[in-house]
């Protein structure tokens, strides 16, 4: 067999339960069957056996777990964003007891991903602000027509919302069809930024069949909409990628996480909170990683938000840090509590609370913005 490999490999790290004897066995099963997907036995070719196969390089205790760290080649991955998650978390997410918590990927391995197109430095510069956290909300609910969410977004650019993006709920529903409502609601925000100076961009939902999402994309880019948000969870994290790596596109994009709560659901099993929103949506190309927020109707922790920030500003190579999310419930007197917590690089999303204050949803956007710049 001809050797196409070199001695480079990338780091995924594990947190596997039992004891150590049944952590171990786990770790070399996942050796096993994130490659070649033979008993050990079978596995004769030397050059595979040194080159394809996991590797385990420690195993130790953490707490009531065992953390591996397991090694691939680089060459397994083929450049590709879809097998690079197929050898982190393939077949293995169908066993019990075993969480990805983060990998460490080599500039070899790096360099095939353009990552976030704006990032934290260039999403601030394109919404004209540079130091601030920056402000989002949705249009909902579902039900409303295109020319209702078009005023609503009218008023909530009024404000100077910065961002206004659908609701994940909105697709091309009769009763607010697509095509109309990206027209309408693009059309408001512009007339809205004439009116005020202000730099508020619409962003709608391109979550779609696979043979639409980019053609919703390039309409809404023609329509003038200045923001995207998809979910990668259902359109899948490469479709993503595709829309953000596509130069006639480029816009922002913000990753919702609707269909992706099960990898998250139990610390033993899944993906990490770090790696799921942080790193899988940095290569994927997402700007901003929505996610819900510690103490709102979903039942995130303190310490999973905190572990999801980290993801999404850990060194990466070339990749761009992005900017967290925190959504799910908030109202605006969580802002001064969250700003704490989150600092000043983070898109605060507040959707119900926000239209919820009082009666004068301009004012509202006004005190929104007061609160989110207070220190």
């Amino acid at each position: 067999m001809t050797n196409h490999f070199s001695s480079e490999r990338f780091t995924a790290i594990y947190h596997l339960t039992g004891r150590e004897a049944e952590a171990r066995a786990k770790a070399q099963d996942l050796c096993l069957e994130q490659t070649v997907e033979l008993p050990d036995a079978l596995v004769t070719d030397e050059t595979i056996r040194a080159h394809v196969l996991g590797q385990i390089e420690s195993l130790s205790p953490v707490d009531d777990l065992f953390e591996a760290r397991i090694s691939f080649a680089v060459e397994i991955v083929g450049g590709e964003l879809t097998q690079l998650v197929n050898v982190l978390f393939g077949n293995i997410s169908l066993k019990p007891g075993v969480r990805l918590e983060r990998m460490e990927l080599p500039p070899s391995l790096l360099q095939g991903f353009r990552g976030p197109r704006f990032g934290r430095k260039g999403l601030r510069e394109y919404l004209h602000a540079p130091e601030r956290p920056l402000l989002c909300t949705a249009l909902k609910p579902m039900g409303m027509s295109a020319d209702e969410l078009a005023e609503l977004a009218y008023q909530l650019a009024l404000g100077e919302i910065d961002i206004i993006k659908d609701d994940h709920g909105l697709a091309d529903q009769s009763f607010a069809p697509f095509d109309e409502r990206v027209t309408k609601c693009t059309q408001a925000v512009a007339r809205a930024n004439e009116k005020t100076g202000g730099h508020s961009v619409y962003a709608p939902n391109i979550t779609a069949p696979a043979h639409l999402v980019l053609e919703r994309a390039l309409f809404a880019k023609r329509l003038g909409a200045g923001a995207l948000l998809i979910c990668p969870g259902i359109t899948g994290l490469d479709a993503m990628r595709a829309i953000a790596d596509d130069d006639r596109i480029a816009l922002p994009i913000l990753s919702h996480p609707a269909m992706q709560g099960s990898f998250i659901a139990d610390r033993t099993s899944g993906v990490s909170h770090y790696c799921l929103f942080g790193q899988w949506n940095r290569l994927a190309g997402a700007d901003a990683a929505i996610f819900p927020n510690a103490g709102g109707r979903f039942s995130f922790t303190m310490d999973d938000c905190r572990e999801l920030s980290a993801g999404c500003e850990v060194e990466m190579g070339h990749i761009a840090p992005i900017f967290p999310t925190p959504a799910g419930g908030m109202s605006l007197d969580r802002i001064p509590e969250m700003r704490a917590m989150y600092g000043r690089d983070v898109i605060f999303l507040v959707g119900g609370g926000l239209r919820s204050h009082s009666e004068d949803l301009v004012a509202n956007c006004s005190y929104f913005r007061e609160l989110a710049t207070q220190v």
